[in-house]
């Protein structure tokens, strides 16, 4: 949210009255911003809009670039980046991606009646084969058996790298279960 206390406007203002340097964790970093006004009004639109349980994704226009925002930030002041404020890359902290997604790949987005509100579809889930590989995720935590339970995570999130026995994925991934 722009001018939030989580934003990073305010962080970079009070770097650039100090003189700098306005610190940003790496140069390819990218964040969509959105005003709290408008986040409120889209918000309330999704009460309208709803019946209840649905996933409503807002648009928020196109991600930008934090370094080109600390550039501009730095111009608005009257200086010139890198010459009368430096710009330092400071690194990912640690769980920080690069790139925002507003939605899984695997889900599909629905227009609503409001054009800035998406509807998000989730793809299926098998819920007596999700409560049974929840049952294996603790059995395992209790047995401290990791690779049983690697392969219970894998089977709840496929996309999220290779299959912990070495196998490929299969096409699977629309459905969420582990087989016995």
């Amino acid at each position: 949210m722009l001018g939030s206390a989580g934003s990073v406007i305010p962080l970079f203002r009070k770097q650039i009255a100090a003189g700098g340097p306005v610190t940003v964790t790496d140069p390819r970093i990218e964040r969509y911003f959105m005003t709290i006004p408008e986040a409120c009004q889209l918000i309330m639109q999704t009460v309208v809009l709803g019946d209840g349980g649905e996933i409503f994704v807002l648009d928020m226009g196109e991600p930008v670039k934090i370094s080109y925002l600390a550039e501009q930030m730095i111009h608005l002041s009257g200086k010139k980046p890198g010459e009368d404020i430096e710009i330092e890359y400071i690194g990912l902290r640690p769980g920080e991606k690069l790139f925002e997604e507003l939605f899984h790949e695997k889900e599909t987005l629905d227009k609503t009646r409001h054009e800035k509100v998406l509807l998000a579809r989730h793809r299926k889930v098998d819920w007596d084969g999700l409560n049974e590989t929840m049952k294996v995720v603790a059995e395992a935590c209790e047995s401290m058996d990791i690779q049983r339970l690697n392969e219970a995570l894998h089977s709840l999130v496929p996309e999220h790298g290779p299959q912990p026995n070495g196998q490929s994925s299969t096409n699977e991934g629309d459905t969420i279960y582990l087989k016995k």
